[in-house]
């Protein structure tokens, strides 16, 4: 029994032994390997879904991602993860370029601002120009055919003008009427022969050259002018005048016409306010005043100041 015994005992433990070798090599490398592949699928499982989540902010490619990488190899994605991050990354780059790039936008931005000051410049001298060609332009217009601007010499006006006042003139019209002070151009004497034909002879300048003149209209052509120097008084179709506008009374007559006077067509009778010192229809150098050397009617006095408005 006892020899039984100690044979079995080394049987047992030569069943052992071979059993304890046989782990080591079937059970601790594989165990490793295993461990050791899911410990490197798990950590790219980990890493790879939190970029694609943080990125794009969907789970759903994480775990398509880690079943990949489950069932594929851990080289090939680890090369997709870097392919993603090379995919990615050009925003980066991208914007940085865009960075470099922003000092010559700002140059482009500022010679564009430049650029359009300039051309915004130009073109409101251009407006300013023009404004002030077509303001000449209308000025030249309105006083060579509307408009113009007189001066007053001498005292045969007055009371009413007198030296130095400065007048508007109006010239857009020719209608006329009794009463209307005239600026009148005189290039001669007009007066009426023994037939009854209007002659012309010298004018006020000597030397035949023109002068404008200031007068009143007393009457205008078919009216009868009729003078009453003893009185001083003029008679127009009859009916005496009330000249309240006169410095004094009308006793000179210089013989240039003879009275009663029908007014010939075409032509109008003046006079000046100051009658004793006034060369008018009365005198030989003015005479009748054809109708187209009348310039225009007086309209406003503008100078001086203190006189501005309407004359009568």
């Amino acid at each position: 029994m006892t020899e039984h015994s100690e044979q079995t005992a080394p049987e047992t433990e030569a069943a052992q032994q071979p059993s304890e070798q046989t782990i080591p090599e079937q059970t601790t490398p594989e165990a490793d390997a295993d461990a050791r592949l899911e410990q490197i699928l798990a950590e790219t499982a980990q890493s790879q879904p939190a970029e694609p989540a943080a990125e794009n902010g969907d789970s759903t490619p994480a775990a398509e991602s880690g079943s990949a990488d489950a069932d594929g190899d851990a080289d090939s994605s680890a090369k997709t993860a870097d392919a993603g991050q090379e995919e990615d990354s050009p925003a980066q780059p991208g914007d940085g370029a865009a960075e470099g790039s922003k000092p010559e936008s700002s140059t482009d931005d500022a010679d564009e601002e430049n650029s359009g000051s300039a051309k915004a410049f130009l073109g409101d001298v251009l407006d300013l120009i023009e404004s002030v060609l077509t303001s000449v332009f209308v000025v030249m217009l309105v006083f060579t055919f509307l408009l113009c601007i007189a001066n007053v010499e001498g005292a045969s006006m007055e009371p009413t003008l007198k030296e130095d006042d400065r007048l508007l003139v109006s010239r857009f019209t020719h209608d006329y009427d009794p009463g209307d002070i005239l600026i009148i151009r005189n290039d001669g004497g007009y007066m009426i022969d023994g037939q009854g034909e209007v002659y012309k002879g010298r004018g006020i300048e000597q030397d035949g050259s023109e002068k404008d003149i200031v007068k009143r209209l007393i009457a205008k052509s078919g009216q009868v002018v009729d003078l009453n120097t003893e009185e001083g008084s003029v008679y127009v179709d009859g009916k005496r005048l009330d000249e309240s506008y006169t410095a004094d009374p009308t006793t000179r007559d210089d013989g240039a016409l003879n009275y009663p006077l029908t007014v010939p067509e075409g032509y109008v009778f003046v006079l000046g306010d100051h009658r004793s010192v006034s060369k008018d229809s009365r005198n030989p150098e003015v005479g009748l005043v054809p109708e187209k050397n009348i310039i225009g009617k007086v309209i406003l006095r503008i100078s001086p100041f203190s006189k501005f408005g309407t004359v009568e």
